[in-house]
């Protein structure tokens, strides 16, 4: 007899954003004349730069041409692009990192939960709380996380790292000794950022304890404050210690094209075994390659044009989070965020759940946000919103928030 996997069904509930739009549906089948802002999910809004829509269509072209046309990518990604990386994200910041070191996937998402599988099942991890749920929910379908406590909302394999306004929603370094341990900085959903002596205790500690830091860099293009690392092998000695993920969704709106890499430094290792050669194992094994025309489009993020262009959309998504930072800190709510991250991080008002504020919006002035809650059990009492939004609907969902009857 078939046996499903059990570590799913150990899973709480739905996927966060998969209720999150089950809610939005429902509300705008039972009310379709209600204008519905979604500032929720971390989708972008603004159109592909020309630059890179260029070099789409020129490499669309050279797959109707028999002498240009390109089948299976290699296994690590294109050397034009993984090359164009090194030097623009790595080797300009005065980091030594290669083009062999960097492996093109279809974005971080993917990465981030699948990098688990070359690791083994007695490793523990820390994540802070809260945290973007992939971390979590994907060492609970490997096994990893143990067993679920509905009353802490917690898992009793994991190490959890609390980020409050107490210690401004950066975590501490562990009482317990993870082997695994999740950063994401700029933080999603906090918003929040550390400088790059604060990373170096992480990778000092990391190395000290025989730990791998996963560290998340998807909203790197965001960071506008000298003192905040733009990449952890900033820090010396995190070419021992760290795997880095990167993402072109939010710095150049590849949300529906698909585009990312990993970083993972040929001297990193678990014990005697080199990740780096694990990793391209899996990868060969499981992926066939992000397509030739999404990564002439990601090498065209880094020409004169692309960068400027990008520059200007991200300075877009920063003047909305700067309207709404502004328009709900002068409402009386308490904020943070917003600075080097597009999101927004805001108590929730009169002692409500994130849910009841969720709804609350959801059903008063018809916008949409994502509950803390979600994130983990640090995040109820806390609501995150985006700056992806349109500047226009941003405006909108702010006044409408601003007028709310609670």
């Amino acid at each position: 007899m078939v046996k499903a996997n059990d570590n799913y069904l150990k899973l709480p509930g739905s996927y966060l954003f998969s209720t999150i739009g089950k809610k939005v549906r429902e509300y705008s089948e039972a009310h379709p004349e209600s204008k519905i802002i979604r500032l929720g999910i971390g989708d972008v809004t603004q159109p592909i730069a020309p630059a890179i829509l260029e070099a789409m269509h020129k490499a669309v072209d050279e797959m109707g041409v028999r002498e240009t046309f390109k089948g299976y990518a290699p296994d690590l990604g294109y050397e034009f692009l993984r090359s164009t990386i090194a030097k623009n994200d790595y080797q300009a910041r005065g980091c030594d990192i290669s083009a062999d070191e960097i492996f093109v996937s279809d974005g971080a998402k993917c990465d981030c939960s699948n990098i688990q599988e070359i690791f083994s099942l007695d490793n523990k991890i820390a994540v802070c709380d809260p945290v973007y749920p992939v971390y979590v929910d994907s060492n609970v379908m490997a096994g990893r996380a143990g067993d679920y406590d509905a009353t802490t909302e917690k898992w009793s394999d994991v190490i959890y790292m609390p980020c409050t306004a107490a210690n401004n929603f950066a975590p501490e370094l562990p009482k317990e000794t993870p082997d695994l341990i999740y950063l994401c900085f700029p933080n999603n959903p906090t918003g929040s950022t550390i400088t790059k002596a604060q990373l170096q205790e992480w990778v000092d500690y990391a190395n000290k304890v025989g730990a791998i830091i996963l560290y998340d860099a998807a909203y790197e293009a965001y960071i506008s404050e000298a003192d905040v690392p733009h990449t952890i092998y900033e820090c010396e000695g995190a070419r021992t210690c760290a795997i880095e993920f990167r993402s072109f969704s939010k710095n150049a709106g590849f949300t529906g094209v698909r585009l990312g890499f990993t970083v993972i430094p040929k001297e990193l290792k678990a014990g005697d075994v080199q990740l780096h050669g694990l990793w391209a194992r899996r990868h060969g094994t499981k992926y066939n390659g992000a397509p030739y025309i999404i990564q002439r489009a990601g090498e065209a993020v880094y020409t004169e044009a692309g960068k400027a262009q990008l520059k200007e959309q991200v300075a877009y998504y920063m003047k909305n989070a700067k309207v709404i930072y502004d328009g709900l800190k002068g409402a009386g709510f308490t904020v943070s965020g917003g600075v080097n991250a597009p999101y927004i991080w805001l108590k929730t008002p009169n002692n409500m759940t994130s849910w009841e504020f969720f709804d609350a919006l959801l059903e008063k002035v018809n916008v949409v946000g994502t509950p803390g809650s979600g994130f983990g059990p640090s995040g109820e009492g806390y609501f995150r919103l985006t700056a992806f939004g349109t500047y226009e609907n941003t405006v909108e969902a702010v006044e409408r928030i601003k007028k709310i009857n609670l």
